[in-house]
């Protein structure tokens, strides 16, 4: 019987992390950028306060973010900046939607809730484009690589961030007004930014060796 295993089984296991086959292939180790990926945490958006970057401290996270992979160069993605009076005008719209739909007060806080709070946020748009090469769900996948990127980005640099989702992400009758969606396009998050208040708590982590399974032969 098979069983879980984070690294290799057998003689195999001795190849993971050799210094002198990194040196053959010509790869430097980043033990730093290692060690962030193994701790990074997202902040909840609602510890977020300001102040927020600046348009010159933003450009390189937008930049840092869209480096994911991108099968035929399709740039299926693209980005809508929310600052306050933006997010104030998308409160008031995510309510009247709300109560449009017969929403519940439980409905319209959610929908209003991360507008109210944010103070700066960006939209993810993912923006497919009809072709036969590239699968469209490789595309949404992309936008998806796209949120996450953002939000180590920001981590990185020294900021608090969120990729946050909800009701207003995938309503067509909120999302499409509030972000000038074209008909192939949909929200793949709203990555909030700003500056934390509190460090979260470690939460408990996947169990890496019962998800992985090795397959040698």
């Amino acid at each position: 019987m098979q069983r879980p295993c984070a690294l290799p089984p057998g003689p195999a296991r001795a190849y993971v992390g050799r210094d002198d086959e990194l040196k053959d292939r010509q790869m430097t180790p980043n033990p730093a950028a290692l060690d962030f990926l193994l701790t990074r945490r997202s902040r909840p958006a609602k510890t977020l306060t300001l102040p927020v970057p600046t348009p010159e401290e933003l450009a390189p996270l937008l930049t840092a973010a869209l480096r994911v992979p991108d099968h035929g160069k399709l740039e299926p993605w693209r980005l809508l900046v929310l600052t306050r009076p933006a997010m104030a005008r998308l409160a008031d719209m995510a309510e009247a939607r709300a109560r449009e739909t017969g929403g519940n007060e439980e409905r319209i806080a959610k929908g209003r809730g991360q507008f109210d709070q944010g103070n700066l946020a960006v939209v993810v748009i993912s923006s497919p484009k009809a072709q036969d090469k590239v699968p469209e769900a490789e595309q949404i996948l992309s936008a998806g690589c796209v949120c996450l990127g953002l939000v180590n980005a920001a981590l990185a640099a020294g900021w608090g961030a969120s990729w946050l989702t909800g009701w207003v992400s995938h309503d067509r009758g909120f999302a499409e007004p509030a972000f000038g969606l074209a008909p192939q396009e949909s929200v793949a998050g709203i990555v909030h930014i700003g500056t934390e208040t509190s460090a979260p708590p470690e939460r408990p982590r996947p169990d890496v060796a019962a998800l992985t399974r090795w397959v040698v032969e």
